[in-house]
């Protein structure tokens, strides 16, 4: 449920629950239409059940809501869900179409009620049984170990408990898990996350639980619990799906888009500078939770329905306001509002000259600290507090910058961005604030080789070090010393020390967070990144990109085919059609082999669509199909402007090499040879060219090479790329990938075959699929022990 918080004081009741979790396996994937159905039905099927009849009437009911299913907590008796669970299997025989899953945990369970008699509820008892449930499938009714050992007392329940073993489930928690079922309901099969983990060895039948076995719910129950605690597991939402959250803390907040009441239209960046710095020193403070502006950016200032925005936000109140900037004068306005009530809690106005302004941000800060009551440390209000500059030409420039920045996100806009940069510390050499964004946008326009020369690794240092230098407790200074030591350096251990110091600083930083995921990836921190990640969904839940980069990326590098296609689902829900998006959906179901759900997600994106990553998924497609001239007149467009020796973007290199491979595969060897040619041309540098060497040129040489035929050289590349990403726990792998497939093209094919166990397992490595469907395998079709890796799962 999602209640309406309440600005009264709540009552905090704490207690033992027995927890039904229920799920519609494969929602996400349903029309919306077939969802509401089955929602509907799901519903009444619950209510209609004897148990939950009678626990509601007798006031011993909590219900919990999730979007695509809920939890039941039963405040009676451990068999109470148990029977439950039992008579909704029951139920559902009459309704094939749902495909629901049951997970049943005891534990402890928080519920805060308001004085409006509204109610929500969290807690260890509603995590582990959503963990529980997750570790089945389709028709199962699992049980914890815990709860299967309180049954063990009643003999009716023995014969159909059937021990499963442990199940590794979020944050790499273990947890016992038991399935029951009889001649009429659950589902006897071992769930797919069993299978997986039994594969490599004999698997074991399951057995009935014995009640001469010794007690051992109360050790494993508080060994989850703690390991839950330890890992900060208290009802976080699966980042990746949509539906009601918990109610949000009275310290939540989210900063709407100002209103640009100036006569001139165009200072609409002054309006958008002075909300995004007052949403930045707000993020500073620990004790808030403040809402990342990417989320804010659709509404309006003064929304009609505050309550609907509260809602999608996750947050109890609202910083509404307006600029209007008229010659060297500046009012503000600013008012604080509840969501729940609508009431206005605080109000106030700035008249400032412009040279007089760069302090009403930290003031607004503050005193809206003051009003939720969040308590500031020292270094806090010194860091809300702090004027940037004392040249209003200069931070006015930054503010051009700024706005320029987070309204476009093109290489075009960032260089933009950077040169307002520029100027502003042109016109205050001691700007810090301007030397940390200078350095942050140098680098991502270094990082994809957009003019490296005025970007170049020299410039992005000095900005980042001139930051540094002028104020080292400067959370933005972090960010800019980090982004240089991940983009330029790849030195991702570093970088990763830089963003935990300014995630000190910057609390509520989605950025922050966002890149501490990017780089604890690259170390193989994979847990500790999806902590981040998730983290950073949180703080900006309407941000489509995180969950395209969540979707796309990280869950598609480990291979969570169904939960990856869930976070570009929820990017969709915030972006109807979004290309990017849909183009990912189709990568997805192309790395598990399954082509015709890839070819109908590409067709929902328009035939003339110039985006990098709808490309890359047409290309991919049409190259598992064996349809190479078909993807040769899909890149050829893309290439035909470059310039003989133009440095190129890594996007720009792959889909050379691309178009070289389709040419080869078609026998088109003149062309395919003028290809590889052009890609070492545009890759290798020489002493008259401008093309810039880095880690990825290796890669490129080393296909090329292959391409040629010299293999002396391909060789010596592609094991020199596999040297230089050692430390690189992605990359490393692309790298390992394509040194195989130089090994096969070149006859090595016990070193190519040698590689692949390890590559089908690793992550970002490859699947069967692609085993299967990618000709730069072809050499190795014949082979008896490809024919054999051929045979495991997809995946």
């Amino acid at each position: 449920m999602n209640p309406t918080p309440s600005s009264q004081s709540s009552e905090l009741k704490f207690e033992i629950g027995h927890v039904l979790f229920i799920d519609i396996v494969g929602y996400s994937k349903l029309l919306i239409t077939e969802q509401s159905d089955q929602l509907q039905t799901l519903k009444e099927i619950v209510r209609g059940t004897e148990q939950f009849r009678i626990a509601e009437a007798e006031g011993k009911l909590l219900r919990l809501p999730t979007g695509d299913g809920g939890a039941l907590v039963f405040r009676t008796s451990p068999e109470a869900p148990v029977l439950c669970a039992m008579e909704i299997a029951k139920a559902l025989k009459s309704h094939p179409e749902l495909r629901v899953r049951m997970g049943i945990h005891s534990g402890p369970v928080n519920e805060v009620t308001d004085l409006n008699e509204q109610a929500n509820i969290a807690g260890a008892g509603i995590n582990i049984a959503q963990r529980v449930m997750d570790c089945g499938d389709a028709g199962h009714i699992l049980l914890s170990r815990h709860v299967a050992e309180d049954l063990e007392h009643y003999p009716r329940w023995q014969a159909h408990l059937h021990e499963l073993g442990e199940c590794e489930v979020k944050h790499g928690v273990r947890i016992s898990v038991v399935n029951l079922y009889n001649e009429d309901v659950g589902n006897p099969a071992v769930p797919e996350r069993f299978r997986k983990a039994q594969a490599a060895a004999p698997p074991a039948q399951p057995t009935v639980i014995s009640s001469t076995k010794p007690s051992l719910g109360l050790v494993s129950g508080i060994v989850s619990l703690a390991a839950l605690a330890i890992l900060g597991v208290f009802l976080v939402p699966r980042f990746f799906h949509s539906g009601d959250q918990a109610a949000p803390t009275n310290k939540s907040i989210a900063v709407l888009p100002f209103d640009n009441l100036s006569s001139e239209k165009e200072n609409a960046y002054f309006a958008e500078g002075i909300q995004d710095e007052i949403l930045t020193r707000l993020s500073k403070i620990a004790a808030l939770k403040v809402i990342s502006r990417t989320s804010t950016l659709k509404y309006k200032s003064a929304p009609d329905n505050l309550r609907e925005v509260g809602r999608q936000l996750g947050v109890a109140n609202v910083l509404e306001g307006s600029v209007q900037k008229i010659a060297n004068a500046v009012h503000i306005n600013v008012q604080l509002i509840r969501v729940a009530t609508d009431e206005h809690v605080w109000a106030e106005s700035y008249n400032r000259k412009l040279d007089d302004v760069f302090g009403v941000e930290g003031e607004v800060a503050g005193a809206i600290a003051d009003q939720l009551n969040a308590k500031l440390t020292g270094a806090e209000v010194k860091a809300i507090t702090v004027k940037p500059t004392q040249s209003a030409a200069a931070y006015d420039a930054y503010l051009r910058g700024l706005a320029i920045e987070r309204n476009s996100a093109s290489d075009s806009s960032y260089q933009e961005a950077a040169a307002a940069y520029a100027n502003a510390v042109q016109m205050d050499a001691k700007f810090a604030l301007a030397w940390a964004r200078l350095a942050a946008t140098r680098s991502y326009l270094y990082f994809n080789g957009v003019d490296t020369k005025a970007n170049s690794a020299a410039a992005v240092k000095q900005a980042a070090d001139q930051a540094f230098a002028l104020q080292p407790e400067l959370g933005e200074a972090w960010i800019a010393q980090g982004c240089y030591r991940y983009r330029v350096q790849q030195d991702y251990a570093g970088g990763l020390k830089a963003f935990k110091e300014a995630q000190k600083r910057m609390p509520n930083s989605s950025f922050v967070l966002e890149y501490m995921g990017f780089v604890e990836r690259r170390l193989g921190l994979w847990k500790e990144a999806e902590a981040h990640y998730e983290k950073a969904a949180e703080l900006d839940p309407r941000d489509l990109h995180i969950f395209i980069e969540i979707g796309s990326d990280f869950l598609n590098y480990l291979r969570r085919f169904d939960d990856a296609q869930a976070a570009l689902d929820r990017a969709l829900e915030i972006s109807p059609d979004n290309q990017e998006a849909l183009a990912g959906k189709a990568s997805i179901f192309q790395s598990e082999g399954r082509l015709d759900e890839a070819a109908k997600q590409l067709a929902r994106i328009p035939a003339d669509s110039t985006e990098n990553e709808v490309l890359f998924a047409r290309v991919e497609q049409a190259v598992y199909e064996r349809r190479f001239d078909a993807a040769i007149g899909l890149i050829q467009p893309k290439v035909a402007s470059l310039r003989p020796g133009e440095a190129l973007s890594g996007f720009t290199r792959n889909f050379l090499v691309q178009l070289a491979h389709c040419q080869e595969w078609a026998g088109h060897a003149a062309e395919a040879r003028a290809s590889y040619e052009r890609v070492i041309q545009a890759t290798k540098p020489s002493a008259d060219s401008a093309v810039r060497s880095d880690i990825a040129s290796h890669y490129y040489l080393a296909a090329a090479y292959a391409g040629l035929g010299d293999k002396a050289n391909a060789l010596d590349q592609a094991h020199r790329n596999v040297a230089d990403l050692a430390d690189d726990a992605i990359s490393r792998a692309v790298a390992e990938t394509l040194l195989a497939q130089i090994q096969a093209r070149f006859g090595d094919l016990d070193s190519a075959i040698a590689a692949l166990p390890h590559l089908l397992e690793v992550p970002a490595g490859i699947t069967r699929a692609d085993l299967r469907f990618d000709p730069l395998w072809d050499p190795l079709r014949k082979d008896p022990r490809f024919q054999k890796l051929l045979q495991g799962p997809t995946k």
